[in-house]
């Protein structure tokens, strides 16, 4: 192999995930030349918003070496918390009939700040306790999932779904600034917001020290406790804030919502590059395996493909991403 292929395959593998984003908007819109509309492209970034809030609160605790299996369940407890405290005054079937009508930041304020103090717990139990991620987070999802049935359960809503949400919390979901949907200008803001912290501040960095190697990110200095409770907190704050926005999209919520997000989330992270070891991960990355996914559901519904094939591609794309990644890792020792 001469010099000009060693570079172009360095060069495909390292830029593997935009490569495939490309090639699959390619083929699709080759099978149906619509697919490259300003709608289509609407539908895409609608439905990547909340999937980009989570991904990325997933992508710092994955960076940071763990691993947060708690984010789904709180998107489902932060949608039902927020949609109850958020309903118009006449609806009939009121989760609390007697409450007076709250500003709307409020109850949106209240539910990403639970879901921060949730986040918190998982990384006290990871720091302090010494408890493993995926054993810390598996406890706090059960729980979390425990406390929504709890909360949805009681009179006089009795697990019914909740509708009837006011029309300028439903606006976050639904309505536009300047032809731009609100929910799509609130993703683009997280991502901004993500990428100074990754890259601009101590907690980022230290997130990024943690991660490859938490000794010696304690000997050289790093408070790794205190960064580590961060770093969950803030994720699990993303995710109740997905969770809010979710609400607001759908016009209502139900004590299921959330269901398996996680995973979709750690796909796309994993897909975008985030390294399952920790220390490795930018936050285009994560935008563009959001991407990646959102473009496979819409796309291959879009061209009238059988949407089961969806699960086999996302698969296929999930292992391929994974064995790069470990290439590259096998190639830098």
């Amino acid at each position: 192999m001469n010099t000009f292929q060693k570079r172009v395959l360095s060069f495909l593998i390292d830029n593997a995930i935009y490569v495939v984003l490309a090639l699959l908007v390619a083929g699709i819109s080759i099978q149906d030349p619509n697919f490259l509309s300003f709608g289509s492209l609407r539908n895409i970034l609608l439905s990547s918003s909340t999937k980009l809030i989570l991904a990325l609160g997933s992508a710092m605790v994955l960076i940071s070496g763990g691993v947060d299996l708690s984010a789904g369940r709180v998107v489902g407890l932060a949608a039902v918390l927020a949609a109850s405290l958020l309903q118009i005054q006449d609806y009939p079937r009121r989760f609390y009939p007697e409450l007076e009508q709250w500003p709307l930041l409020v109850p949106i304020l209240l539910a990403v700040i639970i879901g921060a103090g949730i986040g918190a717990l998982n990384g006290l139990a990871v720091a302090r306790l010494r408890i493993p991620p995926f054993i810390a987070t598996l406890g706090s999802m059960v729980i979390v999932y425990g406390v929504n049935l709890i909360y949805f359960d009681q009179e006089p809503n009795n697990s019914q779904p909740i509708g009837g949400l006011r029309p300028d919390f439903t606006e976050l979901g639904s309505g536009s600034f300047l032809t731009m949907p609100i929910i799509v200008i609130i993703a683009a803001l997280v991502l901004g917001w993500a990428w100074i912290l990754f890259n601009k501040t101590l907690t980022g960095k230290s997130m990024y020290a943690i991660g490859g190697n938490r000794e010696a990110a304690r000997v050289s200095g790093i408070n790794v406790n205190g960064t580590l409770v961060r770093i969950y907190a803030m994720a699990s704050g993303l995710a109740a804030l997905a969770g809010v926005l979710e609400a607001a999209r759908s016009g209502g919520a139900k004590s299921n919502y959330g269901e398996m997000y996680e995973l979709d989330a750690i796909a796309a992270c994993v897909v975008g590059g985030v390294s399952t070891s920790g220390g490795i991960g930018t936050v285009p990355g994560v935008l563009a395996g959001v991407l990646i996914f959102s473009v496979i559901n819409y796309g291959l519904t879009f061209i009238g493909m059988n949407p089961n094939l969806q699960f086999i591609v996302k698969g296929l794309i999930i292992i391929t991403a994974v064995a790069i990644d470990v290439r590259k890792y096998w190639q830098r020792s």
